[in-house]
């Protein structure tokens, strides 16, 4: 079926799949201030035709340095009756044929960047601009007049979400700036169809950050055989911006306004999850905010039964996945090009007690015999799954599963737990993330205990950093990202929370001098003058110290402090500092 699907022309694959599924595509759905049904993606597109009308191609330069030709050029989009002049920029092997092609999709305020490690191993990759005008780009996709919520940068207009550009609820999904860039990539995609290098039977699309969002639009494109989004899952609009998290105690859901209604189920990322026929690939930083929620994995669970699907999230990731990135060129080798690539299945977990009383995250992985490295990770109490303090925790193999303790302070709080698995390939899976209250799986027994020790677990809870040893064999770590700084989500954790009137100490040592800004809980800040020695210095920081930036503030008090970041100020190195001994004081 796959082959013959291959062979029929797209506006007839289109025709026939109209008439196949018109009773699925269009499903009212009731909102309570809409004045007509809400309609489902599938239904929303299901009029719009990427190949409309000429491209008017028009080439801003091209070349060929090593053996790679480069063409940027504008091509026309048509959308609601407009037209938009696309920026794209086009890479590929000199002599290639029948390439496979690659839409790159950029993130937010992000600019068209083909991907050159996809070019090099054969593929024709696609990258566009959709971000539109902003400061110092002489190229950029041109949105006219009434479209122009297009631009990203709120400067030129802004975008349009569950609130129009005057503050007014939409009343219709075509109203909002991601129709307009979902519109805007299946043009590009016929672009990309176009180009005589390309096998257009051969089509895949990556997304990163908000690039990510875009993905699972393009996923139901027939057109595309794979995705890959990085983070941009969905349950931002609403839940996420209301901190309506899953495991909210209690768990509440205040009204939805007429916008996010038809958002929720027109434009959000979760909402196309049924209709979906690209293969997808989801990768994630546990700590993303733009991806980082159980609600999305749950997605998963409502794919079409026939549509291969894979996640892996990187624990204590925030916009990063270098870990776990690799997984891509796999699932795109075996979903587009048809490589033999041996996926595992997605594994199986559960929390549950041990014969003491401790919970215990039990994983049991397909193809146990292949597994290479198990990791396990669990976080305390806190219902912001992007906020989470994630612990390592040692794991025993037992004959065919995994299992590993996971400590709890209160037994009526809940306790998270997944798992990472990396298979003799280095494909990397990663379970569900599992939640349970300790106390109703049976005699639950608290066996962990608070410490004013930040350090007793070591610094893998930090961010961007490398550990290593200090003067008089003292461990600590030093920044490896001078731009991003190093940070950590550990006082989320009640273990490490910090007691009323307490004060953070560390110690440091640097042989330059530098100045550094200690930021907590990201709105309240403090210059800190790193002086040198030769050996370690000490620094007590009392939270009045730190001012919040928009009240101008003392901060009260480090008890309600989840997150604690270190960042250069301007012209300071933070990679030469090292950090030790992080320790609550009286």
């Amino acid at each position: 079926m796959k082959t013959l699907n291959n062979r029929i022309p797209y506006f007839c694959r289109r025709s026939f799949c109209r008439l196949l599924l018109t009773m699925l595509l269009f499903t009212p759905l009731a909102a309570p201030h809409a004045a007509e049904p809400i309609l489902t993606p599938a239904a929303l597109w299901k009029d719009y035709d990427p190949n409309q009308g000429e491209f008017k191609e028009e080439v801003v330069k091209q070349e060929t340095r090593d053996s790679i030709f480069n063409r940027d050029s504008y091509i026309s989009a048509y959308v609601l009756g407009e037209e938009i002049r696309v920026y794209c920029r086009y890479s590929v092997k000199t002599g290639a044929a029948n390439a496979p092609g690659l839409l790159v999709v950029h993130g937010w305020m992000g600019a068209a960047e083909p991907d050159r490690k996809f070019v090099d191993d054969g593929w024709a990759v696609m990258a566009h601009d959709y971000c539109g005008q902003t400061a110092g780009r002489p190229n950029f996709t041109k949105y006219p007049e009434k479209l122009r919520h297009g631009n990203m940068d709120r400067t030129v207009a802004g975008p349009v979400r569950a609130q129009d550009l005057e503050g007014k609820p939409i009343t219709d999904p075509k109203q909002t700036s991601d129709y307009v860039w979902y519109a805007i990539q299946r043009r590009v995609l016929s672009y990309l169809e176009q180009q005589k290098e390309v096998d257009r039977t051969r089509l895949g699309a990556t997304g990163y950050s908000y690039g990510g969002t875009l993905m699972w639009n393009l996923a139901t494109d027939p057109r595309v055989k794979a995705v890959a989004a990085y983070f941009g899952i969905g349950y931002n609009d609403y839940y996420r911006d209301k901190q309506v998290w899953l495991y909210n105690v209690p768990y509440i859901e205040p009204p939805k306004s007429s916008g996010e209604e038809i958002i929720l189920a027109s434009i959000a990322p979760e909402a196309h999850v049924p209709f979906i026929t690209a293969a997808t690939l989801f990768l994630n930083g546990s700590n993303d905010h733009h991806g980082g929620h159980e609600r999305g994995l749950e997605s998963f669970k409502k794919f079409p039964k026939d549509v291969p699907w894979s996640f892996a999230i990187q624990a204590r990731g925030h916009h990063d996945t270098e870990k776990i990135g690799h997984n891509t060129k796999f699932w795109l080798e075996k979903q587009v090009l048809g490589k033999e690539v041996v996926w595992p299945e997605h594994p199986k977990s559960e929390i549950r007690l041990d014969a003491e009383g401790v919970p215990e995250l039990v994983i049991t992985p397909a193809s146990p015999d292949a597994v290479r490295k198990v990791e396990m990770f669990y976080a305390l109490k806190n219902p912001c799954s992007y906020a989470r303090s994630w612990r390592d925790t040692p794991s025993v193999r037992q004959g065919q599963q995994w299992v590993s303790k996971m400590p709890v302070l209160n037994v009526d709080d809940y306790v998270f737990g997944y798992a990472n698995i990396t298979y003799d390939t280095t494909i990397v899976r990663s379970t569900d993330f599992n939640a349970a209250i300790p106390a109703k799986l049976g005699n639950a027994v608290a066996t962990d205990k608070p410490s004013n020790d930040l350090s007793d677990s070591g610094y893998r809870a930090w961010s961007n950093i490398a550990e290593l040893e200090g003067p008089q064999g003292i461990k600590g770590f030093r920044s490896t990202n001078n731009g991003r700084g190093s940070g950590t989500e550990q006082l989320h954790d009640p273990k490490w929370q910090a007691p009323a009137n307490s004060r953070l100490s560390f110690k440091f040592y640097c042989t330059e001098p530098q100045t550094v800004v200690l930021t907590a809980a990201d709105h309240n800040a403090v210059e800190l003058e790193v002086t040198t020695s030769d050996n370690w210095q000490e620094m007590t920081i009392a939270p009045g110290r730190l001012i919040n930036r928009f009240s101008q503030k003392p901060m009260s008090d480090w008890s309600s402090v989840g997150k604690i970041h270190f960042l250069p100020k301007q012209g300071s190195d933070l990679t030469k500092v090292i950090f030790a001994d992080f320790k609550w004081v009286q």
